[in-house]
């Protein structure tokens, strides 16, 4: 029961998409730097190679690129196509790849909500139902695939910005992973949603620059979170220390959620 065996994801094969930058950039690195074979998709092709090139020199894992535009039903269909042609079997997907959008309540379009619903949610249901096969072929009895949803805490509290259909569909992807982990669970795949705070990604850039000290002072550990806080985190869900945890939203926010406001 030693450290180095309960968070063991050496040769594990991951898919992250939105792996080039931001969170999925994070957790991307924690794989590859733990020996595992890391997949990721991006719909900024030139970033995926960028990224592949960075963490192949960091060693021990290796990583390739799939370049989708997971807004199409075409591309997300095609991915799953694509790692079947590589891998017999996928231990872990992360979807990680989402969009945000902000406007005014009375002047918010609806176009906002198809877009960002169908990135955020609708096409992380068809992805993963593509890849299920594969994430059985990977599931063992005490060691079982893994589906991590890259939530947020906008899911749980009402965010001060408006987001409408950003919290929204992070709310449902939160509840989709509880409904596929009761699912899935009987095939041996787990399924956990992750709900994160603040971290200096680009679509947290221009809140953190307006509102970086306030953000801060809100949280209870007093700071922004960082690439260990995200990729340990999804390192625990993906190994032998995570294998029973099934149906859980973990919140790694440092507690911002959790502060009062008078």
């Amino acid at each position: 029961m030693d450290a180095s065996s309960l968070f063991n994801v050496q040769d594990k094969v991951v898919l992250v998409t939105g792996g080039a930058k931001g969170i999925g950039r994070m957790i991307s690195e924690g794989y590859v730097t733990n020996g595992a074979r890391v997949y990721i998709s991006s719909r900024d092709s030139a970033a995926c190679e960028q990224a592949v090139g960075e963490l192949n020199a960091l060693g021990k894992g290796t990583a390739y690129a799939i370049p989708a535009d997971l807004y199409k039903a075409a591309d997300v269909k095609r991915l799953a196509e694509e790692i079947s042609k590589h891998e017999t079997k996928l231990h872990v997907i992360v979807n990680n790849a989402g969009s945000n959008w902000a406007a005014p309540y009375d002047e918010y379009p609806s176009a906002a909500w198809s877009r960002v619903l169908t990135l955020n949610l609708h096409h992380v249901f068809d992805l993963t139902r593509l890849v299920t096969p594969l994430l059985e072929k990977a599931a063992l009895h005490d060691d079982p695939a893994r589906i991590i949803n890259i939530g947020s805490i906008d899911g749980i509290k009402i965010s001060a910005h408006e987001t409408f259909a950003y919290g929204a569909s992070k709310a449902g992807l939160h509840h989709l992973s509880r409904h596929l982990a009761n699912h899935l669970g009987k095939r041996n795949i787990t399924s956990n949603s992750i709900a994160c705070g603040a971290f200096e990604t680009k679509m947290m850039a221009a809140t953190l620059q307006k509102f970086g000290n306030e953000i801060r002072d809100s949280i209870p550990l007093g700071r922004i979170g960082e690439p260990c806080d995200i990729a340990g985190t999804c390192l625990f869900l993906s190994s032998r220390a995570g294998a029973y945890v099934n149906g859980a939203t973990i919140r790694v926010d440092g507690g911002r959620s959790l502060a009062p406001k008078l």
